[in-house]
């Protein structure tokens, strides 16, 4: 039954494909798209941080806090 699949439909059938030229692209997809999705994450994270996004607020003056409601 698996030659059969793998003569009509190709490698690509199969849960571990063998390592080929044609199954290359199957073989480091995931691994690259884990990196990369890993590589996005850590230069968020930086740009995050440089920007100081993450700092609290500086404390209202006088002039803000009568501003506001009771």
């Amino acid at each position: 039954v698996l030659d059969f699949l793998v003569a009509r439909y190709g490698e690509f059938v199969l849960l571990k494909p063998r390592f080929e030229r044609q199954t290359v692209l199957l073989w480091l997809l995931a691994p690259l798209l884990l990196i990369s999705g890993g590589l996005a994450l850590w230069l968020q994270i930086r740009r995050r941080a440089r920007s100081g996004a993450d700092l609290p607020a500086p404390p209202l003056t006088p002039e803000e806090e009568a501003r506001l409601p009771p």
